[in-house]
């Protein structure tokens, strides 16, 4: 991604008239110092871009998404609920001008899974770029289950028990 237009780009902030491109600096690294972004704020950027694509039922392999279900149960009742689940069936490898996505993703029966695949790269590419600053240098896709049109939603435990 080479942007060198020199308009800001953050509400507020002054265009930079001597900015390079941002395949010679990075807008991350400059002479004024140095801008790091923690793994976990890339990797809930990559599940929201994720999961705006059609077609993606849920993130996250059947235990993580078991007890990511546990742990935001617990985590919600409080104040401090952080949104965790926005991560979930994401990993990430942070540098200092690039990142690496490892998505696991369920998807909707009938859906084209390459297909897919493609949109939540392009997606996730596209939303962790110009919200960051990195480059993506890969975007890995594990597609760990299928959801069936015949399968309910997963049971949430909210529901009054059947027999007494």
């Amino acid at each position: 991604m080479t942007d060198t237009k020199s308009e800001a780009k953050v509400p507020g902030a002054r265009p930079d008239e001597n900015r390079r491109s941002r395949s010679q600096s990075g807008d991350l690294v400059t002479a004024e110092g140095r801008t790091e972004i923690a793994d976990h704020v890339v990797a809930k950027i990559s599940g929201m871009a994720a999961r705006e694509v059609s077609g993606v039922y849920a993130m996250g392999g059947g235990a993580a998404r078991a007890f990511g279900a546990v742990r935001d149960r617990l985590v919600s009742s409080g104040a401090g609920s952080d949104g965790g689940s926005a991560a979930r069936g994401v990993a990430v490898e942070v540098g200092e001008r690039q990142a690496a996505v490892d998505i696991d993703l369920v998807v909707d029966y009938g859906v084209s899974i390459p297909d897919l695949a493609a949109a939540v790269r392009r997606n996730v590419i596209g939303s962790v770029e110009r919200m960051t600053g990195l480059e993506v240098t890969e975007v890995n896709i594990s597609i760990d289950d299928i959801h069936l049109p015949d399968e309910g939603e997963e049971p949430d435990g909210d529901e009054p028990p059947r027999v007494r």
